[in-house]
């Protein structure tokens, strides 16, 4: 008989309402949860993407996710099958399980998201590399074929990405994952098929969600991307959210669960707030106006570039000086943001970047206030 563990249940409306609650008792501001998809999620996350495949990084990244939760600042967990080559997975899984036999925090209360798609190993077999592992795992099998691996080593074929989700569900010791989404798949497709290629592909992937869904396996699904949702319109890189909302909606119904992106945002790369690269109903606007129209979150990545934007000289704004919370303020005021994603692995970055839970995100008065400051500061 098997001893594995395996956790119920997911994110509720009634369980991150608790977590809200006991954040403000250990003296987060109310403002600093906010409601999405009839959730309360904290208004930073935390990404598990950095690392090596070390036992040290294995335990850092488990007592990270152990200790953000346990703050009551942060609800929202992101990782990928792929990060750190499946090791990322397995250490929230073992920190998710020592809260559960705590008891303190209950799965209820925390939202986990994952990504599939990219091809990986599984790095507690370090002997066999990631081509040998998808030999061995996936073609050998006839899960796949060598074709449907991309020039960018992204497979959309529902066979694999169905063998990812059971795999990072038991990775995480999970009977349900709060979000699953496709993994820079347009990135990584667009040079090898063309756009109607392409959006067939994507509905095959959203049928897949939407019968995992059904199983009870997963609650919503989304697109994680890189540059796609904010690259110029007449860009090859371009994608419409709109398309990819129709093509949930033709898969799914209006009761779709397409629900949330994923794009990189930070200081740096800033196209998200002041690009108009969409359009929604003919109107062109940028993608986080888009996906407030659309009725899409976003959670964003790369807040602080790797840490490389500690370095730059930004300018104090809104009463705010502290050099970790001035990179992600505008982030998490942002329109449609859910929350930026922090990186974090050392105890040290943990309780820094844990700081600016303390802060209230800024008013839309400060916000309008601080993208003035910000933006004229970088065009003098």
């Amino acid at each position: 008989m098997s001893d594995f563990k395996v956790i119920e249940g997911y994110a509720t409306p009634e369980g991150t309402r608790k977590y809200a609650s006991y954040g403000i008792s250990k003296g987060r501001p109310a403002a600093h949860f906010r409601d999405f998809a009839d959730l309360r999620l904290s208004s930073i996350g935390m990404g598990t993407y950095l690392g090596d495949l070390s036992k040290e990084d294995d335990i850092a990244v488990e007592n990270a996710v152990y200790e953000s939760i346990a703050s009551g600042a942060v609800n929202v967990i992101d990782t990928a099958i792929n990060y750190r080559a499946m090791k990322s997975e397995k250490s929230i899984g073992r920190a998710l399980l020592r809260l559960a036999s705590e008891g303190r925090i209950s799965r209820d209360q925390i939202f986990i998201s994952t990504k599939n798609g990219y091809i990986t190993n599984d790095g507690d077999f370090a002997n066999v590399d990631v081509m040998e592992y998808v030999h061995r795992m996936y073609i050998a099998t006839d899960v796949i074929t060598a074709d449907d691996i991309s020039s960018g080593y992204n497979v959309m074929n529902p066979n694999y990405l169905g063998k990812c989700i059971e795999k990072s569900l038991a990775n995480m010791h999970l009977a349900t994952i709060d979000l699953v989404y496709v993994h820079n798949a347009f990135e990584s497709w667009h040079q090898d098929v063309d756009r109607k290629t392409f959006s067939e592909m994507l509905a095959r992937v959203f049928e897949l969600y939407e019968r995992y869904r059904k199983a009870g396996k997963l609650r919503f699904y989304g697109m994680a991307t890189w540059t796609c949702f904010r690259s110029p319109k007449e860009s090859p890189e371009h994608f419409s959210l709109e398309d990819a909302v129709k093509i949930a909606r033709q898969v799914g119904g209006n009761d779709n669960g397409f629900k949330f992106i994923q794009l990189p945002y930070n200081l740096a790369y800033s196209e998200a707030l002041l690009l108009k690269s969409q359009a929604v109903e003919g109107k062109e606007m940028t993608i986080l106006e888009a996906a407030e129209k659309l009725g899409i979150g976003v959670f964003t990545s790369a807040p602080l570039f790797q840490g490389r934007l500690l370095r730059a000289q930004i300018p104090d704004y809104a009463g705010v000086t502290d050099a970790v919370a001035k990179l992600v303020q505008v982030m998490r005021s942002s329109p449609a943001v859910v929350a930026p994603l922090m990186g974090q692995k050392k105890p040290e970055h943990v309780q820094e970047n844990l700081k600016v839970a303390d802060i209230p995100p800024l008013t839309k008065e400060q916000f309008s206030q601080a993208v003035d400051a910000l933006v004229n500061r970088s065009m003098q």
